[in-house]
Order: structure tokens, then C-alpha cells, then sequence
């Protein structure tokens, strides 16, 4: 399992109800029942770092204390910089534990945040180490005390058992950079993290996976923690760096669907937006927004003669996005697929196909593209691919969805579940409000998606990130504004969407 994605499992129990508090003490508890039942111990010493991986050995320390067992905690790090608010609170009962009188348990904690210090840590033959400092969030050198402490530990002809990772590997790649502990056993939660089949046996000795309760709705159904997945805006970007969106839609009837998706971009934190349109809607357009850069063609609709300037266009641009207000008449369907043939297999951009586009769009031209993400509804996808869903159970449906999208990308389809998939890859979100069958939410979906495309997130991830969040968006704007919202409204919620 990629560490991200356990990372993002974590998260999505927090927000489907699971406490993830309560994983942490699973995994703590299983750590303990692990050792008890599989060890002979005179002594457990667990060394701790200030994260999440630490808190699971503050966990197993009370449980192993409640078994009789003589339990020493060594935190590396001061108090002050445990990052989980779990671990802290973990910390906290142990160490208030060990100030008690008790004559039956023995319980020692020690805050080392100076190699030296680790010299007054004795670690007898007899003992078990559990390695409890790295977890799947390591990154960069091993600073001190941990260099010392790992060495320590890899010294020692004591039993050593490593904490999901063991301390100094690369969990994706299996990497070991500097140094790492060489554990006897890896205990794993939940699935093996993808560097532990990579790397060498010597680095991770007998692995055992431990059930710790996150259930399989977290890995497929969308939640808070895929936007864990958002790449990072770097602090030094210039202008354009981070997005450079193109819109072609609308005609002389639908100028909102156009500016909704391209508003939609731009709050989904894309850099600059451009729709091209025709010229009889380009004043109406410029009049919604300042931020949207308006290229306006000759006519009522795209034509062959916006052809040289979209081409022009699509040269400076990340992601082309087609379909919103585009119409369907036989001159715009000509345009659009003489545009495609003209960029070729392997554009230079990415592309997303939208309402109109979806009807009109040549799909042997687009085929086996995978910088393409298609966004129908249940009846758009219908039609697309003379497939009746109406008696389809959801498994039905993904099996059908994931042969498809073997030849066309990404898709997003539409509907109360979206269903996202991707060549083996799936997701499902549930995210919305009754209120977004209203017109222009499937616009304001498609210019996240493009957004998102554009900022080199996958194919994949954007296309659920975008249905996540534009449910989310939804479902901010039902709360705030009750069912009469329209969809110019949950633009201003998108922002808000995108937060943890």
C-alpha cells in the first residue's frame, strides 16, 4: 500500500466517524498482544518520536503495563514537539501513570533530546525493543538524537520490533538513505506498505499485518483525507505556475456555462483562466468577472474560424477544457474534431470533455489518451456508449465504467454516486445536496476538474478530488443558503472544500 494512501485511509476514518484515536489504540493494543504472545521478555523498551507512529508505542506501553510486564518509554524528542494531538493525549496517561505510587507496575519514561543522554539507557540481551520512531512520514536526514538512538537499537542483541515502517526506510520505495533499524519483525497495519515488498528481507525482517478497524469504505469512498493528495503550491511560483486553464464554450444562447466553469477554475486556485467564445456572448462574459481573460471568434458559435486561435491559445496552456454551453451545431462538431486531429495523439496539454463536447466529439480521435478525463451523466454515458444502467446494480455499473475507461481516461459519471475510475483504478462519492440538479453545477464540476488537472495532479485524482469537492462545495451551500441556491453560489464555497 502507498504510504499516501494510508495516510489518506487514516484521515477518511476521522470522516466517516472512526476516531482516529481509536486506530491508534488498536494499533497499540495489537503491538502489545504481539509481544506477550509471541516473545519471552524481561523488559520492554520502546523508543517514540513525536508522531503518530510514537503515539501508537505510548499506547502499547499501557497496555503492556497492564499485562505486568517492566515497560520503558524513551521519547526522542522534547514533549513540546509531539505533531499528533492523539499522541499527545497518549503521552499524557502514560506519563501521569508513571508518577503514580504503585508498587505492582513499573513504568519508566525518559525524554532524551541529546545522543548522550541515550547512555543511560541499558539494553539487556533479554529485552524487546519496539521501534516506534518513524512511521510513514519520514523525510530528509536523520537529526540527532534519533541517528544515535537507531544505531543504539541496531547494537543491541536485544528482539527488535519495528512499528508499521522500520525507522530510516523509505516506506514507497524502500530506500534506506542514511541509516534504519534492522528489526527482527515489522508489524504492519492494516496492508504492507509498498517499500516492505521492494526492499531487502534484511531490512525488515518477519512482517506481520495487523487488522487495526479501518474499515474498506475509507480506501474507496472520497472523504476529507484525499485532499491530503492536492499537490503543494510552492511559496516561489510565479504567475502561471500553478494552473493555466482554456475553456471553449458557449454560443449565442449559453454565456453562464462557460463563466461558471471558468470562475469554478479560478477558485479551485488555478492561476489564469481564458475562455474562447464567440463574440456575440464575449461582452456578457467579460461583464461576470474581471479575473477571466475573454478571447471572443467570429459568430454565434465555434467555427472553423476560431481555429488558428484556439491552436495559437492551446500552446501556452496546461489543460483545454471543451463542452460547457458549446452547442451542438454541425459546424462547431466539425471545428472541435478538426482541432483535435490538428493536435494530434499527444497534445502538450491536458483535456477534459464536458457536456456538449461529449456528443459531438470523434471518440476514435481521443482514444487511449490518458491525459483525458470525460465527465457524462448517467444518460450522457448511455447514450455515449449504447449502455442501459436502469437495472444495474453499482457493481455492474463500475465493471462496465472500468472497461471503458480502459480506452477513453479518466471519468467522472454523474449522478447521486459518482463513480470515478481510471484503468483498474476506482472511487466513489457520495458528497452533495438534492439542490445541485439545478442548471450549472456540471459546469462548475467541470472547471474544478480542469483546475485541478491543470495544477499536475493525475488524471485520476483530479477527476475524484473534483467530485469530491464540488459536492462538498454543495453541500456548504445547502447549509448556508438552504435548497434555493444556485450554482453561481457554490463557487464561493469551493475555497472552503478544499480544506481538511
Amino acid at each position: 500500500m502507498d504510504p499516501l494512501d494510508m495516510m489518506v485511509a487514516d484521515y477518511n476514518c476521522e470522516y466517516f466517524g472512526i476516531p482516529r484515536i481509536l486506530l491508534m489504540e488498536n494499533a497499540g493494543k495489537s503491538i502489545a498482544d504481539y509481544i506477550v504472545n509471541n516473545t519471552k521478555h524481561e523488559e520492554i523498551i520502546i523508543f517514540a518520536g513525536p508522531g503518530g507512529n510514537g503515539g501508537d508505542g505510548f499506547v502499547a506501553a499501557r497496555h503492556l503495563l497492564s499485562k505486568k510486564c517492566i515497560v520503558k518509554v524513551i521519547l526522542l524528542s522534547p514533549v513540546s514537539k509531539i505533531k499528533s494531538q492523539d499522541a499527545l493525549t497518549n503521552w499524557n496517561i502514560i506519563e501521569r501513570l508513571s508518577k503514580l505510587d504503585n508498587p505492582i507496575d513499573t513504568l519508566e519514561l525518559y525524554i532524551v533530546t541529546k545522543p548522550d543522554e541515550l547512555d543511560q539507557i541499558r539494553i539487556f540481551e533479554d529485552s524487546v525493543i519496539i521501534d516506534a520512531i518513524f512511521g510513514t512520514g519520514i523525510s530528509g536526514e536523520l537529526r540527532e538524537p534519533i541517528k544515535s538512538a537507531i544505531e543504539k537499537i541496531n547494537k543491541s542483541e536485544a528482539t527488535k520490533i519495528s512499528v508499521d515502517i522500520p525507522s530510516g526506510l523509505d516506506p514507497l520505495t524502500g530506500d534506506i538513505e542514511y541509516d534504519s533499524v534492522k528489526p527482527d519483525v515489522t508489524i504492519c497495519f492494516h496492508e504492507i506498505k509498498t517499500g516492505l515488498n521492494i526492499t531487502k528481507k534484511e531490512n525488515i525482517g518477519m512482517v506481520i499485518i495487523e487488522d487495526i478497524g479501518i474499515p474498506k469504505v475509507a480506501e474507496f469512498y472520497l472523504g476529507d483525507g484525499d485532499l491530503l493528495r492536492l499537490k503543494k503550491r510552492n511559496s516561489y511560483a510565479h504567475k502561471g505556475d500553478n494552473g493555466r486553464v482554456l475553456i471553449i464554450g458557449g454560443n449565442s444562447d449559453y454565456s453562464g456555462a462557460p463563466t461558471l466553469a471558468g470562475l469554478s477554475a479560478l477558485a479551485t486556485g488555478a492561476d489564469l483562466v481564458t475562455i474562447i467564445c464567440p463574440e456575440t456572448i464575449a461582452p456578457i462574459i467579460k461583464k461576470y468577472s474581471p479575473d477571466l481573460i475573454v478571447k471572443s471568434v467570429p459568430g454565434e458559435y465555434i467555427n472553423s474560424k476560431s481555429i488558428d486561435k484556439i491552436i495559437e491559445t492551446s500552446k501556452h496552456v496546461d489543460t483545454i477544457l471543451i463542452g460547457c454551453g458549446l452547442g451542438q451545431h454541425p459546424e462547431t462538431k466539425k471545428t472541435i474534431n478538426e482541432l483535435i486531429d490538428k493536435w494530434g495523439e499527444k497534445p502538450n496539454f491536458n483535456l477534459v470533455l464536458d457536456a456538449d463536447a461529449l456528443k459531438i466529439i470523434n471518440y476514435y480521435s481521443i482514444k487511449q489518451n490518458e491525459n483525458l478525463i470525460i465527465t457524462p451523466h448517467t444518460r450522457e454515458f448511455e447514450i455515449l456508449f449504447n449502455k442501459k444502467f436502469d437495472k444495474c446494480d453499482i457493481f455492474e455499473r463500475f465493471e462496465y465504467i472500468d472497461s471503458i475507461s480502459n480506452f477513453y481516461g479518466a471519468i467522472i459519471l454523474k449522478g447521486k454516486l459518482d463513480i470515478i475510475s481510471q484503468q483498474g483504478k476506482y472511487r466513489f462519492n457520495d458528497t452533495g445536496s438534492p439542490r445541485m440538479t439545478v442548471g450549472g453545477t456540471g459546469d462548475c464540476l467541470a472547471g474544478i476538474t480542469a483546475a485541478l488537472f491543470s495544477q499536475k495532479n493525475s488524471a485520476f485524482d483530479s477527476a475524484a478530488l473534483a467530485a469530491f469537492i464540488n459536492g462538498k462545495a454543495g453541500e456548504f451551500a445547502e447549509k448556508e443558503l438552504g435548497l434555493g441556491f444556485k450554482a453561481s453560489d457554490l463557487i464561493k464555497y469551493i475555497p472552503n472544500a478544499m480544506k481538511i
